[in-house]
């Protein structure tokens, strides 16, 4: 992430064979309001602009951020939200239409993903529901600041690598808003 006018701006590199390309771009609301709290996440790769995902704050009792895939009239695929009772920080994913009846309580379906780790230091795994680790991110680089973050985020094979960058931006936001209150 360079300089944010929003705090929530990240430019995504891909490295491959010690070639770094242009993978994408993420780019936050400058209006923090219910139902206009959104990043959207455009593809880059190759040349090509196309927004491929949006990740949409709700207002809820937890830290919840639901995620859209596609561009205009995009499809809920499923939601991140911070769980209430936990010994140490973790988020539950969950996708859309795999059960339950509803995004509350005892209705709500099992978590699809896990993601724990240290927050702090912004090291933390995403995990199935089997327990397999399928994506990593590491905070990398020297100097890191609220409005200047480098992470490295490591994608298992057939995980969705921009499911897995939306995950990873809406547990930047809210730490970064945790900061921002002390």
């Amino acid at each position: 992430r360079g300089l944010s006018f929003t705090g929530e701006d990240f430019d995504i590199f891909s490295i491959h064979d010690n070639k770094e390309e242009r993978y994408a771009n993420v780019r936050g609301a400058l209006l923090h309001l219910p139902g206009k709290d959104k990043m959207r996440i455009r593809s880059v790769a190759d040349g090509h602009d196309e927004e491929v995902c949006v990740l949409d704050r709700v207002f809820a009792v937890t830290p919840t951020y639901d995620i859209y895939r596609g561009g205009l009239g995009a499809e809920k695929i499923g939601w991140i939200e911070k769980k209430v009772v936990a010994m140490t920080h973790t988020f539950d994913v969950y996708m859309e239409g795999k059960g339950g009846f509803g995004v509350t309580g005892l209705f709500k379906p099992p978590p699809a993903y896990e993601i724990t780790g240290d927050f702090i230091d912004r090291n933390f795994v995403m995990k199935n529901a089997a327990g397999q680790v399928v994506a990593k991110v590491v905070k990398d680089g020297l100097i890191q600041f609220d409005a200047f973050n480098h992470y490295q985020v490591h994608v298992g094979p057939g995980m969705d690598a921009m499911f897995v960058i939306a995950c990873a931006c809406a547990i930047d936001e809210e730490f970064d808003e945790e900061h921002q209150k002390k």
